[in-house]
């Protein structure tokens, strides 16, 4: 049977060459100090538009409420009819409601 060692007198066994191929396999040819590159910029005349986010929002609906979405998504995916996400429904949904309330522009 093999000696056994605790895992710890493996990482102390090391020499300085496999300790520079274990940081070159883990943060590839740049050191691990390295600065990342600067980003990009963006010409001020071609801004884009402000993209709309989505943050994940969870609720519970009646279950006949979720079914009748569910299915209507799937009926109009199967005919092409834009909106057929259960998303894009239930916020085509919501947006008349939001804005006849003053909650939204």
């Amino acid at each position: 049977m093999a000696n056994r060692r605790p895992l710890v007198a493996g990482l102390q066994d090391q020499t300085p060459d496999e300790r520079a191929a274990e940081k070159k396999f883990v943060f590839g040819d740049k050191s691990p100090t390295a600065e990342p590159p600067p980003a990009p910029t963006v010409p001020t005349a071609r801004k884009a538009a402000p993209k709309l986010s989505r943050v994940p929002f969870t609720t519970r609906l009646r279950a006949d409420f979720a079914q009748a979405v569910q299915r209507a998504s799937l009926e109009r995916k199967l005919q092409g009819i834009e909106p057929n996400q259960v998303q894009e429904i239930l916020e085509s949904a919501l947006e008349p409601w939001l804005r006849t309330n003053g909650y939204l522009p």
